[in-house]
C-alpha cells in the first residue's frame, strides 16, 4: 500500500472516530458526565487496521468509551526497518488521541529473519514506544500484546521466530515499563483455521483478539 493510500485510510478511521463521538455528545444532549469517553488507542500493523478486533473491542466496552484504530500495515518496532510505527503519521495521531488506554500489537512484521534484528534492538525500540505513551499528559495505561501466531504463509514472516524471539523480548519490554502484556499468541496457537492467509485473523480470530483483549482491560477496573 502506497503512502498516500495509507494517510487517508488513517485519516478516514480517525474521522470516523471523532464523528462516532461528536454524535454520542448530541444524543446525549451534550451532558458532561455522559460524553466523557475513555479514550482506548488499538495501536498495532495490519492485523489491527485490517481486521474486525478494535470494532468487536468497541462493542464490548460499551457506549463510556471510544476505541481508535490507529494500525498501520506493514508497521514493525525496529526503527531501522522500513516502515518503524514511530515514523509514521498514525504514531503522531495516535498521541493527539489523548488516550487513556492504549494497546499496543506490534511485532508479527519484527519476525522478518531478513531484517536482521538483535534481541537486544528489538526491546529497546519497543521501549522508546511504550515510553512515548507513557509520556503523554493524559497518563495512559499502556498494555502490550503477545501477537497472534504465523502459520505458513507467503509473505517471508516467521512462526518459529515470534515464539523464539519476538514473545521473549515483548516480556523484557513489560520488565523495563512496568506494563502488563496480553496474551494472544495462545488462545490463537491452536486455530489455523482462524486465520485468512497464514497472518491475518478472520472473523473468528478477529473475535478472539477482541474478547482476549476486553477481558484484560476489564480485569483492571474497580
Amino acid at each position: 500500500m502506497n503512502r498516500n493510500i495509507k494517510l487517508l485510510t488513517l485519516a478516514i478511521l480517525v474521522l470516523v472516530v471523532l464523528l462516532s463521538v461528536e454524535t454520542y455528545a448530541w444524543q446525549t444532549g451534550g451532558n458532561s458526565s455522559q460524553v466523557n469517553f475513555i479514550r482506548v488507542a488499538c495501536v498495532g500493523d495490519s492485523i489491527t487496521c485490517g481486521t474486525t478486533y478494535p470494532d468487536d473491542l468497541w462493542l464490548m466496552l460499551g457506549s463510556k468509551y471510544v476505541v481508535g484504530n490507529f494500525g498501520i500495515n506493514g508497521a514493525t518496532i525496529y526503527l531501522n526497518s522500513s516502515n518503524p510505527y514511530m515514523n509514521t503519521p498514525a504514531f503522531k495521531i495516535a498521541k493527539q488521541f489523548n488516550p487513556k488506554i492504549v494497546v499496543i500489537m506490534l511485532g508479527t512484521n519484527d519476525a522478518d529473519p531478513s531484517l536482521n534484528e538483535s534481541n537486544a534492538v528489538f526491546v529497546a525500540d519497543y521501549v522508546l514506544l511504550v515510553s512515548a505513551f507513557q509520556a503523554l499528559a493524559s497518563k495512559p495505561t499502556v498494555w502490550i500484546v503477545n501477537p497472534p501466531p504465523i502459520f505458513n504463509n507467503t509473505v517471508g514472516l516467521s512462526g518459529k521466530f515470534l515464539e523464539q524471539n519476538i514473545i521473549p523480548d515483548i516480556a523484557q519490554v513489560a520488565n523495563a515499563t512496568g506494563v502488563q502484556v496480553i496474551d494472544i499468541y495462545a488462545p490463537l496457537v491452536n486455530h489455523s483455521a482462524y486465520f485468512l492467509d497464514g497472518v491475518h485473523p478472520d472473523i473468528n480470530g478477529s473475535l478472539t483478539v477482541a474478547t482476549t483483549v476486553y477481558d484484560a482491560l476489564t480485569s483492571q477496573v474497580d
